[in-house]
């Protein structure tokens, strides 16, 4: 190869401007793996699942991230906590006698404090959706709570799945109900 010709040089340049590009896309999507894996944790990997195309998955990570950052997402206030608070212990008081109706009621609940805090809470899939982009480590035990309480309502389910249900639920609870600026938290995930 004569790199003294100048069409050698122009067919070099543009090999490796291609492979500097191709090297450049790699590592975008590496990263954008990473920090997606990172930010969903296991919902990264039931997302893969589910769509079963990494490039549409990453994409519709990608759009709840996108979608949650439109909301009106807030705290809540010291009156609303205390208040869910009552709730909560009511509803677990109720486990011991009615465990079913306190699955069910828990359940209820969450949606009512998704709702308050400014989540959209018609469709249970786009709670579960939203949810997973500021507490991923919780949507997994919110989805349990919600199988295990719709569940109940066709056939019957022992008490050792509603205790677990209770468990989730307050995992969940207890999250969505603590103070705290989801607005801060954000910021320093996209430092």
């Amino acid at each position: 190869m004569d790199l003294s010709n100048p069409t050698t040089l122009v067919i070099v340049a543009v090999v490796l401007l291609v492979l500097g590009g191709l090297l450049a896309m790699a590592l975008t999507r590496f990263q954008r793996t990473r920090r997606l894996r990172d930010r969903f944790g296991p919902e990264y990997e039931r997302t893969m699942k589910q769509v079963g195309d990494k490039r549409r998955a990453e994409e519709e990570l990608e759009a709840r991230m996108a979608h949650v950052e439109s909301l009106q997402i807030r705290s809540l206030s010291a009156d609303e906590v205390n208040r869910f608070a009552r709730e909560w212990q009511a509803i677990q008081t109720e486990f011991v006698d009615s465990p079913l109706a306190a699955v069910q009621k828990a359940n209820r609940l969450i949606r009512e404090v998704m709702g308050a805090r400014g989540y959209p809470v018609e469709d249970f899939e786009q709670r579960a959706a939203d949810i997973s982009v500021d507490h991923p480590d919780l949507v997994t035990h919110y989805r349990e709570l919600h199988a295990i309480a719709k569940k109940g309502e066709q056939e019957t389910i022992n008490t050792e799945e509603m205790r677990q249900a209770m468990v989730h639920g307050r995992d969940v609870f207890e999250n969505l109900v603590q103070p705290g600026n989801v607005e801060d938290t954000r910021q320093k995930e996209t430092v």
